[in-house]
């Protein structure tokens, strides 16, 4: 495992918070999928950093899912990440560029919406 610092490291602390915050607990009532995100700092499938977006429990953790299998598996450079995280990359041009992999339940993938994230004004 890396242990190169990401940029998007402080993201998913954010994201603890905002499945926190009561539009966060809407989020998990509604989603109820377990989401693993793998993070390379430069290239794809290379010193991965994952972690798991629980939104059966609202947690956020770094390292891979041990409870089975992720509903669905995100792949991203971390700075690909932090665009498509920001709303600054749309993520269907993400993943039609390659920018975003995904593998798993694309019906599930379809539900990891920017809503997820905290705004961009918090960050």
């Amino acid at each position: 495992m890396a242990t190169t610092e990401l940029k998007s490291d402080n993201l998913f602390e954010m994201m603890k918070i905002h499945l926190d915050s009561d539009a966060g607990k809407e989020l998990i009532k509604n989603i109820g999928l377990v989401y693993q995100i793998n993070i390379a700092p430069k290239k794809i499938g290379f010193d991965e950093v994952s972690y798991i977006v629980d939104l059966k429990k609202g947690e956020v953790t770094k390292g891979k899912y041990e409870g089975g299998k992720p509903d669905a598996t995100f792949l991203f450079k971390d700075d690909d990440f932090i665009r498509v995280a920001t709303g600054k990359m749309n993520p269907q041009i993400a993943f039609m560029r390659g920018a975003m992999k995904i593998k798993g339940s694309l019906s599930a993938a379809q539900k990891f919406t920017l809503d997820i994230f905290p705004k961009p004004a918090k960050m």
